[in-house]
């Protein structure tokens, strides 16, 4: 019938990709072609649509595409914010397909995607990808969305006042932050070779006056960025693009690089519990399709690899004495206190990405005691499994529940910049940290 040759068209559609830049319907058709010929493995959706009215497509992949589960920890990559920069939009439709392809025959990518729920969006900007007629190596128009806005300034911002009017795409990504539980995430841009990692913003409290913006798990975010260049074939050599500019072992930290207010990886990092990176992939922004193939073959290892470490450090669930779970409880690494606490969800659990090593958990609901607990995390990621660790409250009914509101979107970091003004710069930062959470709760 005519449902069944459409399907069947779909599926031949998702069989062809060949490299070469997919344009907004056949990215469409592309998705929706995988997504037929693998309907328990994926989930198709659209988180919103672009000022011009494309949707911003999302492919799920997993054993359990369509929901969240208990203890499977939620991963995405997103691609293609500047629409001029293309490389990453084309490399994760290969992904895509190297996943569904090897998923039950690859015992590695088969146990990664029954562990793992991850989510892929190929393009957050599609207008200014089709409005860029001219590729070009270095810059055009089609860097911004229709309404010629940068998305990657659109977000609200830690340290200052971003007076820039949140646009369409940039407020769709903000709600699937705020529905989804993501642990981990990259966004893929293009006009250098490098992999960097948060704070893009900051000031004296993060060390902005060294030249360094440090955030409290500085060690996991170095980690990850290393996991991407160590695993790409060029990127750890750290040579850039030109002679003026190197990174070290092909990584460094945004604000060290230039300082970026209202960027994306912040966002997701301070609002989101999300430890996300920017990840350069090409020199040239818009390149010859002709090497596609090329910059797939460079980066397929290390994006394996990257979204393995979604399973680093610990993870659980907060309950009552009766077992049911506890939303909004604090759990957090004592010693590392975000400036918006990292909380549970409405299923009561916590993910923290932490590196291998002794660290003493603590467990906050408020109005009760804290629950501490010393856990020796090792290295998990190749069992696909962070270290388990749960919390019960004997003495909490499930008649109470924690309801607090949401981290404001407000510079969080302006009143501790003001509190530190006094304070002699050799103070670590993660002192003042902990005076202030203790002040904000």
């Amino acid at each position: 019938d005519a449902v069944g040759i459409l399907i069947l068209c779909l599926v031949s559609g998702a069989a062809a990709l060949d490299f070469r830049y997919h344009h907004a319907e056949e990215l469409e058709q592309y998705l929706k072609g995988v997504h037929a010929a693998n309907p328990s493995l994926t989930h198709l959706h659209s988180i919103g649509r672009s000022v011009e009215g494309r949707d911003l497509w999302v492919l799920v992949l997993g054993r359990f595409p369509t929901h969240h589960k208990i203890g499977i920890p939620e991963f995405k990559y997103v691609a293609n914010m500047h629409g001029d920069e293309t490389v990453g939009r084309e490399i994760l439709l290969h992904l895509i397909d190297f996943l569904v392809t090897s998923y039950g025959r690859d015992p590695v990518i088969t146990r990664l995607l029954n562990n793992t729920r991850v989510h892929i969006m190929p393009t957050m900007n599609p207008d200014g990808f089709e409005a860029t007629k001219v590729p070009d190596c270095y810059y055009t128009r089609g860097r911004y969305n229709k309404n010629g806005e940068d998305l990657n300034r659109n977000f609200p911002d830690a340290f200052e006042n971003n007076s820039a009017s949140i646009q369409p795409e940039t407020r769709a990504v903000m709600d699937w932050i705020k529905n989804e539980t993501f642990v981990l995430s990259a966004n893929l841009h293009g006009g250098a070779l490098v992999a960097s990692y948060t704070f893009d913003n900051g000031n004296p409290v993060t060390g902005s006056l060294n030249g360094y913006s440090r955030s409290p798990d500085d060690d996991v975010f170095i980690h990850l960025a290393k996991t991407y260049s160590s695993n790409h074939a060029s990127m750890y050599k750290g040579t850039g693009c030109d002679n003026r500019q190197t990174f070290p072992e092909g990584i460094t930290n945004g604000y060290s690089w230039y300082q970026l207010e209202g960027g994306m990886q912040d966002y997701n990092y301070v609002w989101g519990q999300c430890f996300e990176i920017t990840l350069e992939l090409s020199c040239c922004k818009y390149p010859p399709a002709d090497q596609l193939e090329k910059f797939w073959r460079d980066n397929k290892v290390a994006l394996i690899e990257y979204i393995k470490q979604v399973h680093l450090g610990v993870k659980g669930q907060v309950t009552d004495k009766n077992g049911n779970p506890i939303p909004n409880a604090i759990v957090e690494a004592k010693g590392r206190p975000h400036i918006c606490p990292y909380r549970t969800n409405e299923q009561g659990e916590y993910f923290l990405l932490l590196l291998p090593g002794t660290y003493v958990i603590n467990a906050t609901v408020p109005g009760f005691k804290s629950m501490l607990k010393t856990v020796e995390i090792s290295d998990n990621t190749g069992n696909f499994s962070a270290l388990k660790q749960d919390f019960s409250f004997p003495e909490v009914s499930d008649q109470i529940r924690s309801t607090v509101a949401s981290c404001p979107k407000i510079p969080l970091y302006e009143e501790l910049a003001r509190a530190s003004a006094a304070v002699k710069p050799t103070v670590h930062v993660l002192v003042l940290m902990t005076i202030m959470l203790m002040i904000f709760k």
